[in-house]
């Protein structure tokens, strides 16, 4: 028997089997399509991501493979710089395309030993007190067994189906046809057509993506009955038509697709041994480019939680705690996409609002707030009242013998102790690092991070700690 079946082999899924396999964690992925994704659906990590594959130690292969951009117009494409001074070393957009992402959590994943099968599709589950069957689609007695499973299998989740989970929201009002493809137009022709559009229409783009293909996005005539069937380049052309006077003279088309602006939460996302991450707990449209990172950022808090109940040492309450955290991050990200949506529209009323908007993006501390929101630097879970740090992740700051986020990359927690050694964590040493170094971006005496990079305690009283160990890593060894 399994420890934990990954349900869907993208961002999330890979993340969380790296995750779980870094603390030993037996891992099956099972994807549905018989390999990895051709195209790419997002085109970049935000901030937070970027910190993560820093903890990880992956940064430098997604460096080698991207390209790093601090430009503006994140929030509702309103193009205003970054604020100086992000509380980040990576005050940057990594520009890398989705299938890139994903080969490289793949590589990473299978390096720790996790296994992906291609071609499987759950059809069934069931769950017991001792774990959850899956039953595989094709025919005969396929079943797996495994401790715990986890859905991060989409939008169209099928285990957030079978679980019976509702999934409330708003259907698609508008949608956006986008496709991959090439042009027989002018660079110079192309960039001044594309701009005069976007002076009143702000979902139209057209975006170089290498070797002669171009990004282009168009609204739809509307919403499609049957989203499943994919958009046609004659369609693509008439809209393209419709808004910019031209088709650009598309042609070679990689891929066509829509997306709509539906946004829904799953109602939980525990149902006793099986979990939800990513789209399959959460849709909303790509604006801010939020839903690969959200996914990836769920992962990572949900890989150390579930680790720890299988390998026994969680407190009460530390898997429940995923959802606490992370459904009401999802919760303000579908509060800023949907805000987000509006500010795009071309009607007179929410352009009155985006010139507003603008106006008030002037000031540094409403440009930065918005962009810790889409940057995803800005999440604080409720860890109680304490220290201004608590609850928020910790950005990389340099130690004397190196920087903090190097000494993270075997998945414990961390005690960053300033006081010059005169804390412990006996008994919690296989679960948590204890650094005696210091900082001077950091000033406080010492701080407890969990495996996730969030400061669960701040301060110098020994008895103090205690209770934050037993909280977060559960009873001591021995």
């Amino acid at each position: 028997m399994m420890d934990v079946i990954v349900v869907g082999g993208g961002p999330t899924g890979l993340m969380l089997a790296a995750e779980l396999r870094l603390r030993g964690v037996r891992v099956l992925v099972l994807e549905k399509e018989a390999g990895p994704a051709g195209y790419a659906r997002a085109l970049g990590l935000h901030v937070r991501s970027v910190e993560v594959m820093d903890q990880r130690g992956l940064l430098e292969r997604f460096l080698a493979l991207g390209k790093q951009y601090a430009v503006g117009g994140f929030f509702a494409g309103i193009d205003k710089g970054w604020p100086e001074r992000l509380d980040t070393a990576h005050a940057y957009v990594l520009g890398i395309p989705q299938p890139v992402t994903e080969r490289l959590l793949t590589e990473h994943a299978v390096a720790l030993g996790a296994e992906i099968r291609y071609g499987c599709e759950l059809a069934g589950l069931s769950q017991d007190e001792d774990g959850v069957t899956a039953e595989l689609a094709g025919g005969g007695d396929t079943r797996l067994r495994s401790r715990y499973l986890v859905g991060c299998d989409g939008g169209r989740s099928t285990v957030r189906k079978l679980l019976g989970v509702g999934f409330p929201g708003e259907p698609s009002r508008v949608e956006t046809l986008l496709g991959e493809v090439e042009l027989d137009v002018p660079p110079e022709t192309l960039a001044a057509v594309v701009a005069e559009v976007r002076r009143t229409q702000f979902r139209f783009g057209v975006i170089p993506q290498g070797n002669g293909v171009h990004r282009v996005i168009v609204p739809a005539e509307g919403v499609a009955e049957d989203r499943t069937v994919p958009p046609t380049l004659d369609e693509l052309k008439q809209q393209l038509r419709a808004f910019a006077g031209t088709d650009f003279g598309v042609h070679s088309p990689r891929r066509i697709s829509r997306f709509g602006d539906a946004t829904r939460l799953a109602e939980r996302y525990r149902t006793g041994r099986v979990l939800l991450a990513g789209d399959a707990a959460h849709i909303h449209p790509p604006t801010g480019g939020q839903g690969l990172n959200l996914g990836i950022q769920d992962a990572f808090n949900l890989g150390w939680k579930l680790a720890a109940e299988v390998g026994g040492w969680a407190p009460e309450g530390l898997l429940d705690s995923y959802e606490t955290e992370r459904r009401q991050v999802a919760a303000d990200v579908l509060d800023n996409t949907r805000a987000q949506m509006l500010l795009l529209s071309a009607e007179p009323g929410p352009r009155s609002v985006r010139r507003l908007l603008s106006e008030l993006m002037d000031f540094e501390d409403v440009n930065r707030h918005l962009i810790e929101k889409i940057t995803a630097i800005g999440v604080r879970y409720d860890f109680g009242e304490g220290h201004e740090l608590l609850g928020r992740r910790l950005r990389d700051v340099g130690l004397k013998r190196g920087r903090l986020y190097e000494l993270m990359r075997g998945g414990h927690g961390l005690l960053l102790d300033q006081t010059g050694g005169r804390l412990s964590v006996e008994g919690w040493a296989d679960r948590i690092d204890h650094v005696v170094d210091v900082s001077e971006e950091l000033d406080v005496p010492a701080v407890l991070l969990r495996p996730d990079g969030h400061v669960a305690w701040v301060g110098e009283d020994q008895r103090d700690l205690l209770g934050r160990l037993h909280r977060w890593f559960g009873a001591a060894a021995g």
